[in-house]
């Protein structure tokens, strides 16, 4: 299968890795409210900005018809309802993390990631890796191995990022649906769940007790929630699954980085073990990308 798009692929997904880490920093910003309540109202205030974006990109066909197909075959109602609910783990977990210091161990999901997106590739879809994704897997795996044998084990927000995503990219591959509609359809089956938080938890409250929270930084959450999911999903819509795989270190390699000089985690000599051979994975997938773009720009 050829992937004429994939240069603006590889721009989606490097974009978007930059808007999530900046978003985990962002969390801060949002005291007093809790992980779950940020995790509703990021959905409350994604809904109108997936909507407006299905309308400016001239999608409300593509979303009209997918509703229909979801109306009348229950397989697709239920892949999308399963995809919106491992989703919806994902946004929580993410904001959840760096509240309760534990985003070093969610990026650590993000680094083995890739690893389970590869394999989904080669033994899913028979994709075949050249020798440079081979040795960035490699390296990638050597940075696993340590961590493995200093723990013996992955930390449960770990295994929730590096096991839960892969099926969701099946899903959506399965629903085979425009990129963009399938997200805001997403949003809306988590609305109702999001809705009925925010209106019984008490965080409404100390949203609006907070001119700033409510009138700047809960609409920007939102803002930033669509945009970085959008560009997200429309590169591993555009990308190979190997290649949006293996462009996934990106992300982690800047949460460490937001985690350690922003969140005040510490990284300790031990954990570089870890987090270096990885890193030269970043660093060899970052080569492999840029020559891709050139060859796909002659």
């Amino acid at each position: 299968m050829k992937y004429p798009d994939a240069g603006r692929g590889i721009a989606l997904s490097v974009g978007a890795s930059a808007l999530f880490a900046l978003m985990s920093a962002y969390t801060k910003l949002l005291a007093p409210l809790t992980g779950l309540d940020i995790f509703a109202w990021r959905i409350v205030w994604t809904v109108p900005g997936a909507l407006l974006l299905v309308a400016l990109r001239g999608r409300v066909p593509e979303l009209r018809q997918l509703v229909v197909r979801a109306f009348a075959e229950p397989g697709i109602a239920l892949a999308a309802l399963a995809a919106a609910g491992l989703l919806g783990l994902q946004l929580w977990v993410f904001l959840w993390a760096p509240l309760h210091g534990r985003m070093l161990e969610v990026s650590l999901g993000y680094f083995l990631l890739p690893l389970t997106m590869v394999l989904v590739a080669r033994f899913h879809y028979r994709e075949r890796l050249d020798p440079a994704q081979w040795l960035a897997v490699a390296c990638a795996a050597l940075g696993v191995a340590h961590e493995l044998l200093v723990t013996h084990a992955f930390s449960w927000p770990t295994l929730l990022v590096a096991l839960g995503y892969p099926p969701y990219f099946v899903l959506r591959r399965k629903i085979h649906a425009d990129s963009l509609a399938l997200f805001a359809v997403e949003m809306l089956l988590l609305f109702p769940v999001a809705a009925l938080w925010v209106a019984t938890s008490g965080s409404a409250g100390a949203a609006f007790g907070r001119v700033a929270l409510w009138g700047a930084l809960l609409p920007g959450l939102g803002i930033l929630s669509t945009v970085a999911l959008s560009c997200y999903l429309g590169a591993s819509r555009l990308l190979p699954m190997a290649l949006f795989g293996i462009l996934g270190y990106v992300e982690p390699v800047l949460i460490v980085v937001i985690a350690v000089t922003v969140l005040g985690e510490t990284l300790s000599l031990q954990q570089l073990a870890t987090y270096v051979p990885i890193w030269i994975a970043v660093a060899l997938t970052g080569l492999h990308s840029v020559s891709l773009l050139r060859a796909a720009g002659r």
